[in-house]
């Protein structure tokens, strides 16, 4: 079988490296990729949202399963593009992906559903969402409603702090047509999880439960990120907590979306706050978290393959079954100088992959890389030029070291001593991921 991915982070990278190991897959793709899933996989130079380059790519080669891996190509109706033309897709329509497209969508289908979230407000209007916040107890959460970096969530534990989220997006328009409405909050406390499922329309199928670490630096302080690093399992999760969610969340959101006559087919990652034992869905996602993707693929013990494809045709999941390690996964992220908040990232040359990639039982997951190709003159004089492959930084979050072991602490020291291996200029990462 002939499968293509659409993308170019480590979510993509940790998907092409289970997916290779299948014996069903014979030829394997990606676009645009990076310097890691070249590794794996054919990268394919066309970006990630031009769907008609993709479509054609998709056609010209038979693909038999196109894998669409960012939030964005989905929201824009990439899946529903491909089928139009016969192609075979893992992710959701355009229609279903409003459940991560639009925050006032999903916040309203639970309502609908009773779903259990956060009470909230939507507001257009700066002023009357800052005298509606300036009647609240902090902290409250504010959120636009479309797509942003980093989903632009602002926790704000003073007014003050909720008067410039709300001019941020109302006023000054930071997020632009994402922000032309937000969401007002509670701010729920407890244990976060994230939880994804497979869902063929009707049926689904439960992955392993994870958790990531969102703030920049340790102690979860600093700005919220795309993720710093993951693990999972998670600890105090159990059997009533999963039932809990199976039954209150999952399956009312597949029934509800199927009733609304836009079967949700692809990846369900749902963020749960687990507050004095009750979950709560913070957030809707439509396909699978990055760094989560890292530690779930770590800890897969099936073949990826056939439960992708039985979600992509439809009703397929019935009876099919997942099965995970007993270890612990933990993945630590390295990000470039200036991320979160920078446009544009110095390109830089990595060392130590080599060296990081030694360790037992571990995997590097290139995001924001690529490999540019040197000339060196001879150190003796000779005039004689050397071609030479360097790895170079492409992006803020630039590679996840992800480690499999027998607890929780011992993938977190191997993976922090891996990571020790590896430098580049202005490279950061956290010290307590699975800790």
């Amino acid at each position: 079988m002939k499968v293509f991915v659409i993308g170019s982070g480590g979510r993509e990278h940790a998907l092409l490296w289970k997916l290779r190991q299948s014996p069903d897959v014979t030829e394997l793709y990606c676009a645009p990729g990076n310097a890691g899933t070249r590794l794996v996989a054919e990268n394919v130079f066309i970006p990630s949202l031009d769907r008609s380059a993709l479509r054609t790519f998709a056609l010209w080669k038979r693909i038999d399963l196109t894998v669409i891996g960012p939030e964005l190509p989905l929201a824009l109706g990439m899946t529903d593009y491909f089928e139009d033309a016969g192609l075979t897709v893992f992710g959701p329509t355009q229609a279903a992906a409003q459940l991560e497209a639009s925050k006032v969508f999903a916040k309203q289908f639970m309502l609908e559903e009773n779903i259990q979230t956060a009470p909230f407000e939507v507001f257009e209007d700066a002023e009357k969402a800052i005298a509606y916040v300036e009647g609240k107890r902090m902290p409250i959460v504010i959120k636009p409603d479309g797509l942003a970096p980093r989903n632009g969530v602002v926790v704000c534990n003073m007014l003050s702090d909720a008067v410039a989220a709300i001019r941020a997006c109302l006023v000054e328009g930071c997020f632009k047509k994402a922000g032309k409405r937000i969401l007002i909050e509670n701010c729920l406390s407890g244990q976060e999880i994230s939880y994804h499922c497979l869902v063929d329309g009707y049926n689904f199928l439960p992955l392993a439960v994870s958790q990531d670490y969102k703030r920049l630096y340790d102690d979860n302080t600093g700005p919220n990120t795309g993720g710093m690093g993951a693990r999972s399992p998670v600890p105090n999760v159990t059997d009533d907590l999963l039932q809990k969610i199976a039954t209150r969340i999952v399956e009312p959101t597949i029934s509800g979306m199927a009733k609304r006559e836009c079967e949700f087919r692809g990846v369900l990652y749902i963020g749960i706050m687990i507050v004095n034992g009750e979950p709560y869905v913070l957030e809707y996602n439509v396909r699978f978290g990055d760094p989560e993707a890292q530690v779930l693929m770590m800890r897969l013990k099936s073949d990826l393959f056939p439960l992708l494809a039985a979600c992509a045709c439809g009703g397929g999941l019935r009876g099919a079954r997942a099965e995970f390690s007993k270890d612990t996964a933990v993945c630590l992220v390295a990000a470039s100088a200036g991320y979160p908040d920078a446009s544009n990232y110095k390109e830089v040359p990595i060392r130590g992959l080599e060296k990081a990639a030694a360790f037992q039982k571990t995997e590097i997951f290139h995001s924001g890389t690529r490999m540019v190709r040197d000339q060196v003159m001879a150190a003796d004089g000779s005039g004689t030029r050397t071609v030479r492959d360097q790895m170079m930084t492409a992006g803020g979050r630039v590679v996840g070291i992800t480690s499999l072991a027998r607890n929780s602490d011992t993938a977190a020291r191997r993976t922090r001593h891996a990571m020790s291996r590896i430098s580049f200029d202005g490279m950061h990462y956290r010290t307590g991921v699975g800790v």
